[in-house]
């Protein structure tokens, strides 16, 4: 046995308060954060990213909500009311006080139409139909159309990419080919060849969308796949005799959601730059339904002497794109535990 060593009482003191102090100095503070509450910290610190899904979020809320609320009917016409500038009450700026120029002076168009007790915020198109109703209901159109072609994207693009990353091999070297060859073909022949078939409207640009926009979805999670499925938590899932389907959603699909998310935020405004860009051309949405790319369609007839018509649609296609853009940023760099804060 070893020899037992005995201390003297005088070895041991007690902690002081500096001593205290200087182990507590040496404590980690960081909380402990998963990986979900982790990203969304950084997502609050980027305030492009912030200040852009407040937002969206005021867009939404404005272009739904007016389903149930809204301040006119926005295929209501009225020709006494014909192209009327905007006027927000209690506001005496010229632009938003009812009064334009005609024949070098500024006159009031409110009070030459008659319509002393009406306002319309963003004025009235050649029909006298209000601007501002015809803008969120044409917002609301082309967010629906957006967001259920992304669907489509996201149903078509994951399922796509992820069986074929997963089989890998000749299964994978076919699907590539097929994809290259949907690349091959432009999106406005397909657009075309559905007008052919059906008629100009939402359901055209939504088939349309979803024939071709799933193919860059898709070969991104392929990519993320084959990287992934190499890793050390995958072979030890199929060692213990997993089924391929509940590991893509077990462990795949959750480490592929960052990838998955951020190309969804790019998706959503790629999707409502192409319908606004076949309507002012006049091959998607057809009046008198309204959407922003009927509304710059009809705003850019009248664009020299009216440019208030075009300018609010262009206004709320650029803050919805721009929005989108700096929120698909934000969230690259909050998923990315790489990037510098």
């Amino acid at each position: 046995m070893a020899d037992t060593v005995k201390l003297p009482e005088d070895s041991f003191k007690p902690i002081t308060a500096d001593d205290r102090a200087a182990l507590d100095s040496e404590k980690i503070a960081a909380p402990s954060l998963t990986f979900t509450q982790d990203a969304w910290r950084r997502l609050k610190k980027n305030r492009g990213a912030w200040v852009s899904l407040i937002l969206l979020g005021i867009i939404f809320l404005l272009a739904f909500g007016s389903i149930f609320v809204s301040p006119h009917n926005p295929n209501a016409v009225n020709p006494s009311y014909a192209n009327l500038p905007s006027k927000i009450p209690g506001i005496g700026i010229n632009g938003f006080n009812g009064t334009l120029v005609q024949a070098g002076q500024r006159i009031d168009a409110y009070k030459q139409a008659g319509a002393t007790g009406a306002h319309y915020i963003m004025g009235t198109d050649y029909l006298g139909r209000d601007l501002f109703s015809r803008v969120l209901y044409g917002t609301r159109i082309s967010l629906i159309i957006a967001l259920v072609a992304t669907l489509f994207d996201l149903t078509i693009g994951v399922t796509y990419g992820l069986f074929s990353g997963w089989k890998g091999g000749r299964v994978d070297t076919f699907m590539q080919r097929v994809i290259e060859i949907i690349l091959s073909i432009p999106n406005l022949v397909v657009i075309v060849l559905l007008i052919l078939i059906l008629k100009p409207g939402m359901a055209s640009i939504i088939i349309a969308i979803a024939l071709t926009s799933w193919v860059n979805m898709a070969r991104l999670v392929r990519a993320q796949t084959l990287e992934i499925k190499e890793q050390e938590y995958i072979l030890a899932a199929r060692t213990l005799g997993e089924s391929s389907f509940k590991i893509a959603f077990k462990h795949l699909l959750p480490n592929l959601s960052s990838v998955i998310i951020i190309n969804t935020m790019f998706t959503i405004p790629s999707a409502i730059f192409f319908e606004a860009t076949l309507s002012y051309i006049g091959i998607g949405i057809s009046s008198p339904q309204a959407s922003l790319g009927t509304l710059l369609n009809d705003g850019q007839k009248n664009f020299q002497f009216l440019p208030y018509q075009m300018w609010w649609p262009a206004l709320i296609l650029c803050i919805i794109m721009l929005a989108f853009n700096l929120l698909g940023d934000g969230l690259r760099d909050a998923f990315d535990p790489r990037t510098k804060e």
